[in-house]
């Protein structure tokens, strides 16, 4: 007999007025309190609610210019640990000069231990960068970063850890959190599929995958128009209440639909 587990999600939606990207921010002024102030975030039953610019939210182009970004060629692997139990949570972002992005991002804790994996593909990284917060609970935490595509599609990125020199900066595992406590989830029952559209007004989108302690494992795809996927991550985690899975797609035009 299969046994179905359940999904909580959790999306919320960000309008384009006055910005074209919202993520959480290590490596920058933007606070927590900045960050959880969007409290006029709905879920897509109706989509409504954006944010002005006066919330002082940060591009993710100011993520790159603070942090240290590495080259990753194609058929090539980078890893960044940390290995102090005060780094809860980091930030991954990735992108391309416009090229497609194939990439898988691992987190490993100790030997022989991968306690959370993405599969991710987008058609254009740098119109949709990629930015997920993996939580990163105990020590000996690493994330691993393999390009697979061919040598021709090298990707940038940049791992931000919620901690620099021991001061804690955003919080990014109480973000996550609170994000998930400030909506009404949708329950998702397992092999069961849900589709979302939401307006052109819309610039980006910010999902929440969690479950009950059990294992988490799903499929999240952006769309734009019929069967035309921009974005797609696979993703499996051992424990989703502990670890789970935090994501910003970027939705520029119109059509949209998160599946």
């Amino acid at each position: 007999m299969m046994k179905l587990h359940s999904t909580i999600m959790a999306i919320f939606a960000t309008s384009g007025i006055g910005t074209s990207a919202f993520a959480p921010q290590a490596l920058s002024s933007l606070t927590l309190n900045a960050f959880l102030g969007l409290r006029s975030f709905s879920t897509f039953s109706s989509l409504k609610a954006a944010i002005n610019e006066d919330d002082g939210a940060q591009r993710i182009e100011s993520i790159w210019d603070a942090s240290s970004k590495v080259l990753v060629q194609g058929k090539s692997l980078r890893t960044w640990s940390f290995p102090t139990s005060n780094v809860e949570a980091v930030h991954v972002l990735m992108q391309t000069d416009g090229r497609p992005l194939n990439a898988n991002v691992d987190l490993w804790q100790g030997p022989d231990n991968t306690p959370q994996t993405m599969s991710v593909y987008i058609e254009d990284a740098r119109l949709r960068p990629f930015s997920a917060v993996i939580m990163t609970p105990k020590d000996d935490n690493t994330i691993r970063i393999r390009n697979t595509a061919k040598i021709e599609f090298p990707l940038t990125a940049c791992v931000a850890a919620d901690i620099v020199s021991g001061k804690e900066l955003v919080g990014l595992s109480h973000l996550v959190t609170s994000l998930l406590g400030s909506t009404e989830p949708t329950i998702l029952q397992g092999r069961a599929v849900k589709t979302y559209s939401f307006d052109k007004k819309i610039a980006s989108v910010q999902v929440m995958l969690s479950t009950d302690s059990r294992p988490l494992n799903a499929r999240v795809e952006l769309l734009q128009g019929p069967n035309n996927n921009k974005q797609v991550m696979e993703v499996y985690t051992e424990n989703g209440s502990e670890r789970p899975f935090f994501a910003v797609f970027e939705a520029p035009g119109s059509g949209n639909v998160v599946r």
